[in-house]
């Protein structure tokens, strides 16, 4: 691999998956880098103008331009804490960028030695963010390193959905006067909906949407109903695949498929209670999902509705088929192709991009070979 610096602007020579043939069930690909780089990269989204943000858990933002990866991070962002897990994680536009122009930012912020999740939103003025709001700040915060989340998801009415972790202390995903462990949902300027299903209960934190999350690295929105759907990983085996549902518990740590790490003891009270959603799928062994997409676009037809999620164990692209809120197949591509997939996203071009979590980490372009 070689690299070189041009007018501020990192070009790369090679990568040895570039142009690799892969072949699955129903489509031969080509793999195409198109960013390389970045180091741990998280979460990516496409600007009208065909540039290409993409987040560094470092702590940097960074832009890609007709395939280039510009060496200055963007200015603009407030102190990062880099810690364990947590560090700059999801990005996302406002469904009406072309409008407002707000970029939404999930991180991990430090506060009085204490560390939790954030979001903000801001404008990209020149290259830097400006007009900088945080408009949601997980309480309480705590000094774990583990389970962050954290994706970020507009639906269809403009509310924002935002994934978080319960930091490694699995009892607190059940306790509703904290955000732990639970996916809120806001207005786009952090203001709280009324209707939140736990807004008028007492001691609640109103933001909360669903509870019993244990770590949520993956959502969004189906194509035909517009409901959120989320993956999170599971410990020892139990990863999860959930339609999210206004008030709905999801059980964790009190229900769950996976065991206690290294001893492969019993968590909770095993795997069903009444009260306590059952995920519409889920992986023993784990795959360690993260990063998730609906497939929409022209260049795979016979994928159009199916599920693409990123694994970073076995470092592979999974793909279910659905019927409605049934997986009927499940195929494993790419593995050991690319390394750890953080990220899955569909371009506006109709190609599958995906990120790898790797201290020289790629931004990768899925496309049927020969296309």
């Amino acid at each position: 691999m070689v690299a070189a610096v041009l007018a501020g602007i990192i070009t790369l020579s090679t990568f040895a998956a570039d142009g690799e043939i892969v072949r699955t069930d129903e489509y031969t690909l080509q793999v195409r880098i198109i960013a390389q780089g970045l180091e741990h990269p998280w979460g990516l989204a496409f600007l009208p103008d065909g540039r290409m943000l993409v987040t560094e858990r470092e702590g940097r933002l960074r832009i890609v331009r007709d395939a280039k990866l510009d060496v200055r991070p963007v200015p603009g962002l407030p102190p990062i804490a880099a810690h364990g897990q947590g560090g700059l994680l999801d990005v996302a536009l406002h469904p009406r960028y072309a409008q407002n122009g707000w970029i939404y930012l999930s991180y991990a912020a430090r506060v009085a030695g204490l560390v939790g999740t954030e979001v903000l939103r801001a404008r990209l003025k020149n290259d830097r963010l400006e007009d900088v709001q945080v408009i949601f700040r997980m309480q309480p915060k705590t000094s774990g390193g583990r389970h962050f989340g954290s994706r970020i998801v507009f639906d269809h009415q403009g509310f924002l959905y935002v994934t978080l972790g319960e930091r490694g202390e699995q009892e607190r995903a059940q306790r509703l006067d904290e955000h732990l462990g639970k996916i809120v949902r806001l207005h786009d300027d952090g203001r709280i909906p009324e209707d939140n299903p736990f807004r008028k209960h007492p001691g609640a934190r109103p933001e909360i949407f669903s509870l019993g999350n244990r770590n949520v690295q993956g959502a969004a929105l189906h194509p035909v109903t517009g409901e959120l759907w989320a993956h999170e990983h599971g410990p020892q085996g139990g990863d999860e695949l959930n339609v999210i549902r206004a008030g709905v518990n999801y059980g964790w740590p009190i229900i769950t498929y996976g065991r206690n790490y290294g001893t492969g003891t019993k968590i909770g009270e095993g795997t069903h209670k009444p009260g306590m959603a059952q995920p519409l799928h889920y992986w023993v062994p784990s795959i360690a999902p993260s990063g998730m997409a609906f497939y929409t676009g022209d260049k795979f037809t016979k994928w159009r509705g199916d599920l693409f999620i990123g694994a970073l164990r076995d470092q592979m692209l999974v793909r279910l088929r659905l019927d409605g809120e049934k997986v009927v197949n499940e195929e494993r591509m790419l593995k050991g192709t690319l390394g750890r997939i953080r990220d899955v996203r569909q371009g506006p071009d109709g190609y599958i991009y995906l990120l790898t979590d790797e201290a020289d980490g790629v931004i990768a372009r899925i496309e049927p070979a020969g296309s």
